[in-house]
């Protein structure tokens, strides 16, 4: 299937995404604070930048894009126009999360990682379901945690 829009309005489009602040991150750190959890956000001094840097408890949270990441859920799908460069961008991003996980994982981090399908589209799951998840994770001393939709 060809691109709908012109090359000019894709580009628009595509610049216009971000890496911080989107509506997953923002509602999840919304959720923590309303419980009483103090965080820092996009930490430059570890690896990755996590979105969410919750120090008391040595954990880190991020929020990642189905698309972006190449997550297998019902959000992602693989672009028809130039595939190979998408493949090669999708990929890189997969091995850049892998590397990150390590790293962390070694420094004694613990890691939740939320899914954009977990918020968004028809298998998504409650906010407050969410959040308790993330809070009873903190609470507990498991090292990783990944929230995605509901299964078909």
């Amino acid at each position: 299937m060809t691109d709908i829009v012109d090359p000019a309005t894709r580009h628009r489009m595509m610049s216009g995404i971000r890496g911080k602040n989107t509506k997953i991150e923002v509602l999840v750190r919304k959720g923590l604070f309303a419980r009483g959890f103090r965080y820092r956000i996009n930490d430059k001094k570890l690896p990755g930048k996590p979105d969410i840097v919750l120090s008391k408890y040595k954990a880190v949270i991020f929020t990642h894009g189905c698309f972006w990441h190449g997550h297998d859920c019902h959000l992602f799908k693989w672009p028809s126009t130039r595939p190979e460069w998408w493949r090669n961008k999708i990929n890189g991003n997969r091995k850049r999360d892998n590397q990150v996980r390590m790293l962390l994982e070694n420094a004694g981090w613990r890691q939740c990682h939320v899914w954009e399908c977990a918020l968004k589209g028809k298998y998504r799951l409650d906010i407050n379901n969410i959040i308790d998840e993330l809070v009873q994770w903190l609470l507990s001393n498991c090292t990783m945690l990944e929230i995605r939709g509901k299964t078909e």
